[in-house]
């Protein structure tokens, strides 16, 4: 059975730091793009970060350069998002997803997300 599982959420204050995991089964990690989406009310779901399968290159978000980062560990199955300096806009529901960039269509598997939220 696939799986992407999420966790690391929580409430922070502004200013705040956190670590998002994301460990998959059921399929070979690293043929895979793996990223980083995030929904909200106001701006519904957008892509945060994306990493290549094995993690030489990646990309981000305009809005979260500088403060997020993400690695992977292909040992483990696992991917993360490294948050810093974490702002009230970055209040989101945070998903981990799956992309095999040799089949069309968007991505294969997802995670069914972990909240985020920064308040003061």
């Amino acid at each position: 059975e696939v799986q992407l599982v999420e966790s690391g959420g929580g409430l922070v204050q502004p200013g705040g730091s956190l670590r998002l995991s994301c460990v998959a089964s059921g399929f070979v990690f690293d043929d895979y793009v793996m990223s980083w989406l995030r929904d909200t009310p106001q701006k519904g779901l957008e892509w945060v970060s994306e990493i290549t399968w094995n993690g030489g290159h990646t990309w981000y978000k305009e809005s979260v350069k500088g403060r997020f980062t993400i690695s992977r560990d292909n040992a483990k199955n696992t991917v993360y998002l490294e948050m810093t300096n974490l702002k009230v806009e970055d209040t989101a529901v945070y998903y981990c997803a799956a992309d095999d960039p040799r089949i069309t269509g968007g991505y294969e598997f997802w995670g069914q997300g972990t909240q985020v939220a920064v308040s003061s």
